[in-house]
């Protein structure tokens, strides 16, 4: 799932966390389609619905480091999708108030 993107406020310096910014997250899965490849039912494969909803809840919750943030979305995913057998999420703050131009800053965790 590429490309999703959220209004929130992240950041460590205490402006960001009262006026927040945009953030895009990618989250790359690999599990076993087999069954719904064959079977053609939702529920034969993870749902990219639910997926968006549960990285939706933790962008929901403030944190100071997009460490953080990346790591609660991983933790949830293999609690909520055991069939994930791995999964990398890259979190980006765009337009980052760095004192100069710069696109983004990202964090990139797997496992």
């Amino acid at each position: 799932m590429e490309g999703m993107e959220f209004f929130a406020y992240h950041g460590h310096f205490k402006e960001e966390q009262i006026i927040g910014t945009k953030f895009k997250v990618d989250l790359e899965m690999e599990f076993d389609t087999a069954k719904a490849e064959n079977s053609d039912h939702l529920h034969d494969t993870v749902n990219y619905q639910e997926v968006y909803l549960l990285v939706k809840q933790e962008m929901e919750i403030n944190s100071h480091l997009l460490e953080r943030v990346a790591r609660r979305i991983l933790d949830s995913m293999k609690q909520a999708f055991p069939q994930v057998r791995t999964i990398q999420v890259k979190i980006s703050k765009l337009n980052p108030p760095l004192g100069g131009k710069v696109n983004q800053v990202s964090c990139i965790l797997a496992e």
